[in-house]
This record gives structure tokens, sequence and C-alpha cells, in this order.
């Protein structure tokens, strides 16, 4: 006799298998990330479809089997209408997808990647903002999930000499973990120039002060340091877990 499963969990991925059948992976709250087999629900008579689509928030029932688990119910919670019209605000949650499959491995609950996941779907659809301003979002969600996973970089004091950091050109440097001062940077010659403005809005992120956040001035010059140095981190840290 199988034991039946209830959590709740956003769907974050969906792959084909077979002529109906389905495997979703999803973030779940009690569970962690989960694949799940869902039989025959490419079929228009599957009762599963209606809650299973990408990036719905749904509770979900399910049996785990000798080999998989296999979905048996699903009610949806929130649909994220918004969102899912707008295609920008899908864009980002597309890569915040991406960034939770190749980054978690296992299957383990944790809270604060559950609520820091809640919070930025909530904020991807509700949030009145537009274009790059949007981008914000997910680079509030990407450096939040960095930190709860253990990858946060220093950003306070120099990586090398420990020394506090001051206003003044600093640079990131991938290896040693988070911003190194330009005494430092003489001597490794390794690095990434960033400004102290970049360094100030990263700060921010990491202390969850969104209300300050949103009300940030950010140059076109600032988010561009801000994709850099978040693309370069994030491809660093994936060559070191796979």
């Amino acid at each position: 006799m199988f034991l039946h499963y209830r959590t709740q969990g956003f769907i974050l991925k969906k792959t084909n298998r077979g002529e109906a059948d389905r495997i979703f992976t999803i973030y779940t709250k009690d569970f962690g990330k989960l694949e799940i087999l869902c039989k025959a629900i490419r079929k228009i008579s599957s009762k599963l479809r209606s809650g299973t689509e990408l990036f719905y928030l749904s509770e979900i029932e399910f049996i785990q089997g000798k080999t998989h688990k296999t979905l048996t119910d699903v009610i949806l919670i929130e649909s994220f209408p918004i969102l899912r019209k707008d295609p920008e605000r899908l864009s980002i949650a597309y890569r915040i997808s991406e960034v939770l499959d190749n980054l978690i491995k296992g299957q383990e609950a944790d809270e604060e990647i559950w609520e820091l996941l809640k919070e930025t779907f909530i904020k991807l659809n509700n949030l009145k903002i537009e274009n790059e301003k949007l981008k914000i979002i997910y680079y509030y969600f990407l450096w939040n999930f960095l930190s709860i996973s253990g990858y946060q970089p220093e950003f306070y004091n120099c990586s090398l000499c420990q020394k506090k950091l001051l206003p003044e050109k600093l640079y990131f440097n991938l290896k040693e973990g988070g911003i190194i001062c330009r005494s430092c940077f003489r001597e490794t010659k390794s690095g990434e120039s960033i400004e102290p403005e970049t360094i100030k809005i990263l700060r921010v992120i990491l202390e969850k002060r969104w209300q300050t956040l949103s009300k940030l001035k950010i140059e076109p010059n600032y988010l561009k340091s801000l994709k850099s140095i978040s693309e370069n981190y994030l491809s660093y840290i994936l060559e070191r877990v796979e």
C-alpha cells in the first residue's frame, strides 16, 4: 500500500514522457525540489491539467513508488495571471526556475528558500514596475538564494586582507569569494571592477530591504555592472557544483 503525501509547490519545469505522461519539477514547501511523474496528463480528459501549468502555486498530492513519485491530485492555489501575460516577467520566472533546478541537487526542504520563492513570485505578479527595474526582482531572488545556499560573497570587508572596504575603486574576485580592495588587486591582478554604488545595491538586496531597493535610482551602468557580476558569479558557482 502506497503512502500519500500532500504539500504545496511551485511548478518549475515540465518534461514530456512517452505518449501522454509528463514529469514535473516542483519546489515544495515540505520536501524541497521533487521530480514527480504524472500519468496521462497530456490527455484532454486529465483532471490534473488545471493545476499543473508552469509557475502555478498548487497544493499537490503524490505517492512514492519503488522508482518514482506519482502525482495523484492537484488543487490550484495561485496562477499569477499578470506574470504569465507579461513576457519580461515570464522570462524572469524561467531564469529563477533554471537557477533552482541547476543548484538544488537533492531533496531537502528549506523554509527560507520556500519563503523567498513565494515572495519573489508575488512581487513578479503584483508590483507595478516595468522594463529594466523588473530585473531587480531577479537579482533580489538570485543573491538571497545564493546567500541561503551558502554562497554569499563578502561585501563589507576585503576578502583577502579583511580591511573594511572604503568607497573607492574596488574589485570583485570570484576565487576569493567577494570584493577585494585596490591594494590587494595590485598584488593579485585578478578581479572585475565594481563601483561602490553597485556594492551598495548588493548590500541592500542581501539585507532584504525591498522598500529601500525599490526607491533607489539605479543608473544603467550600475545595472550593467550588476548583471555582469551576477552572471559571472553564478557561472563560477555552477562550475563548482557540477
